[in-house]
């Protein structure tokens, strides 16, 4: 399912939009390839006293608009391609959502799952270490990702403190509330995928009273949106999968049950009573992205959606919580079969808006209720979805190529207007 490269999907749907655009073309060279790229080697001791070498990468890909921003992954598979290509769509993503922030990213190569938790600080640590002269609060801010957590921003605001001598909250995101975290931040990314819904199905005349939802990957995004799917749409999720295989219901499936179980089991099990085991790992996944639905909600990894099952997909709505988790052949396919994609650098926007405003109450030391944030987070990506839209309809084009336009405009401004090109 990931055999396709994530950067070369990125300058492609960047290409596509450039050319709608009639983009200037060394603006166009410019945005094709990352300003920044720093690879990393650090040592950490581990737990039986040996020494282990660690690969870091952090990729600036353009702060034109602003100090970088963008999510830390620690992952056994991780590539310099895959941050490249994350580091890019971040770049649109905080465009899209007028945030005046550029976008970057990083990841760790490791195993978090064969990891201690002293281990893990260690190595949290380190790797601030290894790129503390390339990060701060005005030059670039990371956040959580796969397999990091509110914790591990935690040990990394720290060290980083204690290098530059200062107490430094706002030089990351995403941290416990007790040192600077923003309420609302937890669910703040499947939120915005919810608002952005709201905002599609007014536009389609889609009566999300009773909707049937499937949500592929079931970490803190899927989780959250199967819960607001409920709460705040009034929606049925009849289908959620993960790494482990999918399950289905025709009932629907209610979020507390399905938490219950994952308390009990720690995962969801497949013998959860009245549902179906649609099958374990990748082909039970598979099974659920085809499901007869109206709201599909790709909450995993990159490239699930591709020219083997596009034609596949009887959704109305494609809501990309993931990032990019459909490539430029099944987009095509998609878009030719009348399928609404909500694209995912503006879908999944509402985790790095959230982190804005987490920044924004560091830099002041003023902090928000958490309806506060809602409310402010709601009218962001309210505006950011009727801008994308009102663009696709202008334009004649799709969604993902509008969210490009709206996105490279105002960086290509930005850059123009600092003489860079």
């Amino acid at each position: 399912m990931n055999e396709v490269n994530p950067f070369e999907t990125a300058q492609r749907q960047l290409d596509k939009a450039a050319d709608v655009l009639d983009l200037d073309h060394s603006v166009h060279q410019a945005l094709r390839e990352p300003m920044r790229t720093f690879i990393v080697n650090f040592q950490v001791e581990m737990d039986d006293g040996s020494t282990k070498t660690f690969k870091g990468y952090r990729v600036q890909y353009n702060d034109a608009l602003g100090p970088t921003k963008g999510g830390l992954r620690f992952h056994p598979d991780e590539t310099l391609d895959t941050v490249k290509a994350l580091a890019a769509w971040m770049t649109w993503k905080t465009a899209v959502a007028d945030i005046p922030y550029g976008g970057g990213k990083g990841g760790v190569v490791c195993d978090p799952t064969e990891l201690s938790e002293s281990e893990l600080e260690r190595i949290s640590r380190a790797y601030v270490c290894a790129v503390s002269d390339f990060i701060g609060p005005e030059k670039d801010i990371p956040a959580p990702d796969v397999y990091t957590t509110s914790q591990t921003m935690a040990w990394m605001m720290d060290e980083f403190s204690k290098i530059k001598g200062v107490n430094a909250p706002d030089v990351i995101t995403g941290k416990p509330i007790g040192i600077g975290g923003s309420l609302g931040r937890g669910d703040a990314t499947a939120r915005g995928v919810i608002y952005t819904i709201r905002e599609a199905a007014k536009e389609l005349g889609m009566n999300l009273d009773g909707a049937r939802v499937a949500v592929q990957g079931y970490g803190n995004v899927g989780f959250h949106a199967h819960k607001l799917a409920e709460e705040q749409l009034g929606a049925k999720v009849v289908a959620i999968g993960d790494a482990e295989g999918a399950i289905y219901s025709d009932d629907g499936l209610k979020h507390k049950k399905i938490s219950n179980n994952m308390k009990e089991h720690g995962v969801f099990a497949k013998d959860i009573e009245g549902t179906e085991f649609l099958g374990d790992g990748d082909k039970g996944n598979a099974e659920l992205l085809e499901l007869p639905v109206d709201i599909l909600i790709p909450a995993a990894i990159e490239n699930v959606l591709t020219a083997k099952n596009a034609d596949h997909v009887r959704a109305e709505v494609l809501a990309e919580a993931a990032n990019g988790p459909t490539t430029p052949e099944a987009d095509e396919i998609l878009y030719e079969n009348g399928v609404y994609i909500i694209p995912d650098f503006l879908c999944n926007a509402g985790g790095v808006t959230v982190s804005y405003f987490e920044w924004v109450q560091n830099r002041n030391r003023y902090y928000w209720s958490k309806s506060e944030v809602y409310e402010r987070l709601d009218k962001k990506m309210t505006k950011a979805f009727a801008d994308v839209h009102e663009r696709a309809r202008e334009e004649d084009v799709d969604n993902r190529t509008a969210a490009y336009m709206v996105s490279i405009e105002k960086v290509a401004e930005a850059m123009k207007l600092r003489g860079w090109v």
